[in-house]
């Protein structure tokens, strides 16, 4: 394996994670988890749920769900669990050592596709060992069912990945259970954006007839899924702008658009020269590509805590005043303010 940096014996053993992960990781990963949860106020115009009591869900939990948006799906299901989460990601992310180990740290584990190189699919046996001893645990990994990240309102076709990584757990007597969850946004290139999830029925061991072939067993559980999956991901055409205004955009009440639309023209005006500047550098590199949103959002998401602190030293220096310290909740407000107002459907 030339091309995996991970190191799969150092996975296993820090696995046995709630004694063995060091300070700095935990903390590292603890304090991003607070400060997405802080950003989303504002990158996420409104978070619909269909049913919040699973955000409590305790583990062995597989959250097994589409993949719309690349890696933002896996950090709003993260920072919306009470449980932190493992997410596997595309193994040819895992460029060397230091991406590996930064991403190992933010719990992220490698899987390969076929279009990754075949050479690597053996990587994700070592892969899903490791889900296994999470697992036993008691803790939560979440994998995209379908593969492959796309822009669109529509499930695609399950690969066997999941199954996979289902049954090999239950084979070792591990009580796990498999939870669908169904991913839509309003815009895969608007900033403030609504997102729906849906949480359909828990899949159990007892779901599935163990007495069959593997092929069957596997037909079984996708089956399954899918259907749970049907009851949450809108079919919506690229094209369809009328169906994806009916159920994507949520009305804002008259009293409310007036009472934020200066604050929403503040709020303009002082992020742009931030949000502009990042959005065209984007543009240029990801324009037609499926990253396009969660890259921008990434960049803002540690970009914006560095332009807060300098436009409030740059009031502070013009006001030589303590007042200034209150730009740190004003400029967030104005920020809110504006992504309320904003076009939701483009």
């Amino acid at each position: 394996m030339k091309n995996c940096y991970v190191r799969y014996d150092k996975i296993q053993d820090t696995l046995k994670y709630k004694s063995r992960e060091t300070k700095p990781t935990c903390l590292l990963y603890s304090f991003l988890k607070i400060w997405v949860r802080l950003a989303a106020l504002i990158f996420c115009r409104k978070i619909i749920i269909n049913n919040r009591a699973l955000l409590k869900e305790k583990g062995p939990l597989l959250l097994a769900s589409n993949h719309p948006n690349s890696f933002l799906d896996s950090v709003i299901l993260d920072i919306l669990f009470d449980q932190p989460i493992w997410s596997l990601a595309r193994g040819d992310t895992f460029l060397n050592k230091t991406v590996s180990r930064i991403f190992h740290s933010l719990k992220m584990m490698p899987i390969y596709r076929t279009s990754e190189g075949v050479e690597n699919l053996n990587e994700n046996y070592k892969t899903f060992d490791a889900c296994i001893e999470i697992f036993k645990k008691d803790g939560v990994v979440q994998i995209f069912s379908e593969g492959k990240c796309i822009n669109e309102w529509h499930l695609r076709p399950l690969k066997k990945g999941t199954a996979r990584l289902a049954l090999s757990t239950w084979e070792k007597n591990i009580p796990l259970r498999v939870l669908p969850v169904a991913i839509n946004y309003s815009s895969f290139h608007l900033f403030g954006k609504n997102i729906f999830f849906h949480f359909g029925k828990i899949i159990t061991k007892t779901d599935i007839d163990t007495t069959v072939a593997d092929g069957l067993r596997n037909q079984q559980f996708n089956n399954l899924l899918r259907e749970e999956l049907e009851k949450g991901v809108f079919e919506i055409g690229n094209h369809d702008l009328n169906k994806r205004k009916e159920l994507l955009a949520i009305k804002i009440p008259g009293w409310k658009r007036l009472i934020l639309f200066l604050p929403a023209i503040a709020g303009f005006l002082l992020h742009a020269p931030l949000y502009l500047p990042v959005k065209y550098f984007v543009s240029k590199k990801y324009k037609n590509s499926d990253h396009f949103d969660s890259v921008i959002l990434g960049i803002l998401i540690f970009a914006y805590p560095l332009y807060l602190l300098l436009l409030t030293l740059s009031g502070w220096l013009l006001l030589e005043s303590y007042w200034a310290i209150t730009l740190l909740l004003i400029l967030p407000f104005t920020a809110w303010s504006y992504v309320q107002w904003k076009k939701q459907i483009n």
